[in-house]
């Protein structure tokens, strides 16, 4: 789909919606191959993990630029704040994670994955979990081969705890949603 400001491109791999249809959390993949501006998405905060390409010069007003390359680590910054990109040298493909602050917050994290990862997620905690490079397993009932690129989702629904383990090597990006409680 077309980003919200019509400048670039972005795949929605999941989302959550809140009350009036607008969503509670997203999570996304944007290619982006020329300097524009972000989006803005007020009352959310935004973290965004440069998953290929050279990279791109990240300027949200009240910050410093900062240098975003492939594996650099995640970026966050306000939704609310104006934001724009340079490209470095070439296009660039961009995981994206975005909450709504009234109603989640997010941590973002990359990790090598080596061997078996557990993952636990306790009522109102939702895990994402995308394979950026090399295979893996999902061991929770029947195993499900994982490719670079595939994204598995946990949500513990109810008062019960759940549990996904993935087993394998490459290279992980981790996002732990947690619902605000009022």
């Amino acid at each position: 789909m077309r980003w919200k400001n019509g400048a670039g491109w972005t795949t929605e791999i999941a989302r959550h919606d809140g009350a009036g249809g607008e969503f509670d959390w997203r999570i996304s993949v944007a290619e982006v191959d020329a300097d524009s501006e972000f989006s803005p998405f007020a009352g959310c905060d935004r973290t965004l993990l440069v998953l290929d390409g050279e990279g791109i010069e990240l300027s949200v007003a009240g910050n410093e630029p900062a240098l975003l390359g492939p594996r650099s680590g995640p970026y966050a910054f306000s939704g609310d704040a104006p934001a724009r990109c340079r490209v470095l040298d070439g296009p660039t493909r961009d995981f994206n994670v975005i909450t709504r602050r009234s109603a989640f917050v997010h941590k973002v994290m990359f990790r090598p994955l080596v061997g078996p990862m557990l993952l636990l997620a306790e009522p109102g905690t939702t895990w994402i979990a995308h394979l950026a490079a090399g295979r893996a397993a999902r061991q929770h009932g029947a195993d499900l081969a994982l490719e670079a690129g595939d994204t598995l989702i946990l949500q513990a629904d109810g008062a019960q705890r759940e549990q996904l383990v993935i087993s394998g090597g490459g290279e992980i990006v981790l996002a732990q949603l947690l619902r605000v409680v009022d």
